[in-house]
């Protein structure tokens, strides 16, 4: 007998929109260091340069597909704050430790999301996650100088505080918006259409399509007010940052926040939260080949080992999967 599931309902799908909304963010890091502004300035542009392009697009699909329930619309609001913090930390990360190393330290959400999924949903996280956890969070402490030597002139105990500020945020962002892209049911919730063909068939009524566009319209509101509420209380928010700095700002809000999580909000629902966010390691990799190719960063040697026992330890987390 067939397994009743229709081609492409395992997880490639979605795996592959993760992967390739990761290599949509991982020029961010470069193009705010090029831009030159502060961090409060970065973090709000950010959004609310994509608000251009994201709020007529979520007319449309309200238009189409009605209101989005209002305790969805919350967690995405909940999403979209810390969304905000983690911007401008890593902005200010960035500042102090480059943009390769600084992108690199978002991968402390590696393990906090996963334990997220766990404790507040019950997730059952893999064997090889408890294992692999020590050796990433030594690379990390390697990659951005708390451990051995750092790249000169940059600040590796501001630097490292604030990436992880932002890395944990960052996996706060992802469980809201994948418990949000899972109709709030739970973070192990999947679509039915993938995770219980059984369920459908004649004379049963098709869910409704979910919402793409709208839950990130409204975190990116409500990141940019936080970013920018933040920015003016810590940094200032220059609204007219003038040129070139408008050249490397428009393309990191159009890549970095409309396209990347128009491709990563609605797949993160379909994985199990330990693979969606290893699949995120293609941004700090590629980051870190911006900063050295384009930036002309030079992290030291011990900084590298960190780099390579991250990948190592996220590797051997999903090998399995593959």
């Amino acid at each position: 007998m067939g397994s009743g599931r229709a081609p492409g309902a395992g997880q490639g799908g979605p795996a592959l929109m993760v992967v390739a909304g990761a290599a949509c963010t991982s020029s961010s890091g470069m193009f705010i260091k090029l831009s030159e502004v502060n961090a409060g300035t970065a973090a709000f542009m950010r959004c609310a340069l994509a608000l251009v392009v994201l709020a007529p697009m979520a007319f449309v699909e309200y238009r189409r597909r009605g209101p989005r329930p209002l305790r969805l619309v919350a967690l995405d609001l909940a999403a979209g704050a810390l969304l905000g913090l983690d911007y401008v930390c890593w902005v200010q990360s960035i500042h102090d430790l480059g943009a390769s190393i600084a992108t690199l330290l978002l991968n402390v959400q590696l393990i906090v999301f996963p334990l997220l999924a766990r404790f507040l949903t019950g997730v059952r996280l893999a064997r090889r996650f408890w294992l692999t956890a020590p050796v990433l969070l030594t690379g990390i402490a390697l990659a951005g100088g708390a451990i051995g030597d750092a790249e000169p002139g940059s600040d590796p105990a501001s630097g490292v505080l604030f990436g992880t500020i932002a890395g944990v945020a960052f996996a706060g962002y992802l469980f809201l918006i994948r418990l949000g892209g899972a109709g709030g049911r739970g973070a192990g919730a999947q679509q039915p259409s993938a995770a219980c063909p059984e369920e459908t068939g004649p004379g049963t009524v098709p869910a409704a399509a979910p919402h793409t566009v709208l839950p990130v319209c409204t975190a990116t509101f409500a990141a940019g007010v936080a970013a920018g509420g933040l920015g003016s209380l810590w940094t200032g928010v220059d609204l007219d940052p003038g040129w070139p700095a408008w050249g490397w700002l428009i393309p990191m809000a159009f890549l970095g926040q409309v396209l990347a999580w128009l491709l990563i909000n609605p797949a993160l629902a379909r994985l199990a939260p330990d693979k969606g966010a290893t699949l995120l390691l293609l941004q700090p990799v590629l980051a870190l080949l911006f900063g050295v190719g384009f930036l002309a960063e030079r992290p030291t040697p011990t900084q590298y080992a960190g780099c390579v026992l991250v990948v190592l330890a996220v590797w051997r987390t999903t090998r399995t999967d593959h």
